[in-house]
This record gives C-alpha cells, structure tokens and sequence, in this order.
C-alpha cells in the first residue's frame, strides 16, 4: 500500500490513465482512425469514432475516480476487445503485439477486470 492506495486502487487508475492517450491520440488524428474504422467495416467511421472516444474518455474517468468502477472497466474491455478485434481484422491471426496482435489490449482487458473485483 502507498500511502493509503492499495495495489488495486493503483492498478485502476493506471489501467484509466492509460486510456486517456489513446483517446487523445483517436481525436488528434480523427481522419486516420475514421479510415480504420472503416476498414474492418465499422461504418460510418465517424460515428463509432466519436463513441469509442467517449467510451474511452467515460471509462478513463470511472476508473481513475472510482465512479461505477466495475462499468468503467466493462467499457474499458468492450472498447479494448474492438481494438483487438480490428487489430486481427486488419493484420490477420497474430498474438505478439510487435506483430500487429492484440496480445497488448487483451492484457490491459485482464488488468482492468482484475482492478475492480
């Protein structure tokens, strides 16, 4: 424990933290991340570009303040589950991350179930 915050209170609001780049990111290059979107048929991109940042950007709030922490997490794996699914769409049956895989999102989905039970 430090100073008062245990192991799993830290790796909550790690595992929200974590998703504040990614939304970030998601907006300062909406065109490409619309594209993607698109690519594994996820039309119109728009749309589920603006969803999956207010998933991420909801998600990142309830775990880093502890607000309906267990529905925060669900978003967190339901968004992180997408990206692994258009990471396998668009690179085919990889694991590693540095071969284009969901290795990554699948353990930041482990992470974030293991936070808030």
């Amino acid at each position: 424990m430090i100073a008062g915050v245990s192991a799993q209170d830290l790796l909550r609001i790690l595992c929200g933290v974590w998703l504040l780049p990614h939304a970030l990111l998601k907006i300062r290059n909406a065109a490409l991340a619309r594209k993607t979107f698109e690519q594994v048929g996820l039309k119109p991109g728009i749309v589920f570009l603006a969803l999956t940042v207010a998933l991420e950007f909801a998600a990142a709030a309830g775990l880093i303040l502890n607000l309906f922490p267990h529905i925060a997490a669900g978003a967190a794996v339901f968004v992180l589950m997408g990206a692994s699914y258009a990471v396998l769409k668009m690179h085919g049956p990889a694991w590693r991350w540095n071969k284009s895989g969901p290795e990554y999102m699948v353990f930041w989905s482990i992470a974030c179930i293991l936070a808030v039970l």
